[in-house]
């Protein structure tokens, strides 16, 4: 890496800054295999359709994805709806409530890698910003003791309340940018899905790094990525 060409770094969250894309799989996990299973759908719900389908992308995209890769189509109900709603907002809200479930018994801690690169980056005063589909991104930043780090957030609520449309579109990484105030091709995106690798490239950013958590480095390659690496700790120079 070479440091001096870029004003700005937007990193994705789950599965780059913290291991919650595991915990994010599982509760999908949890809800689609309990979900297909009791309608006798075939294929049984797998990590597979985490990469295919849900990964990178806001919560009800996610569902409705999985559903029409399965030939289910749902009432696409309200984000009110209430967990177990046979509606694409109601198994989305399922989804949720069992990943907060699952973060309050386990915790978050966040990668010994990204948290060095941070530390380089603060060092070096590049702008740092968060760009999560989720919605759950200044929590988990709590959580994870790293919300201090980031005085941008580009997250699903914030998404929502302007109208920004996410990943693979390049939107919210673009707001986030601006909110910066980093020309995109002085700025890095790091992202470990699919959806997110797309965006970084659509948006025309100086350089789209993927992190392989699972998704297949060929296939962050393949979806737009300048390189790929295992973990962050790869980048750090100092």
């Amino acid at each position: 890496m070479v440091w001096d060409r870029f004003d700005g770094v937007l990193f994705d969250l789950d599965g780059v800054l913290t291991p919650t894309a595991e915990v994010h799989m599982r509760a999908w996990h949890q809800v689609f295999s309990t979900y297909l299973a009791a309608r006798g759908v075939l294929p049984a719900y797998s990590g597979a359709d985490y990469f295919a389908h849900i990964d990178g992308k806001p919560r009800y995209d996610g569902v409705r994805a999985v559903l029409a890769s399965r030939g289910i189509v749902l009432p696409e109900g309200e984000p009110a709806d209430a967990p177990g709603t046979g509606t694409v907002c109601g198994l989305g809200n399922t989804k949720q409530e069992v990943l907060d479930r699952l973060l309050a018994q386990e915790g978050v801690t966040a990668y010994p890698g990204s948290v060095a690169l941070l530390d380089e980056l603060a060092q070096r005063a590049v702008a740092v910003a968060v760009v999560s589909s989720s919605r759950n991104t200044r929590a988990v930043l709590r959580a994870a003791r790293l919300a201090d780090r980031f005085v941008v957030v580009v997250d699903g609520e914030l998404a929502h309340d302007e109208g920004l449309l996410g990943k693979p579109s390049a939107e919210t990484f673009l707001r986030a940018a601006e909110l910066l105030g980093v020309p995109v091709d002085r700025a890095v995106v790091i992202e470990d899905a699919v959806a997110g690798v797309a965006a970084g490239r659509a948006g025309g950013f100086g350089l789209v790094v993927g992190v392989d958590r699972g998704a297949g480095a060929q296939v962050l390659l393949q979806a737009g990525a300048d390189v790929v690496v295992e973990d962050l700790a790869e980048l750090v120079t100092r």
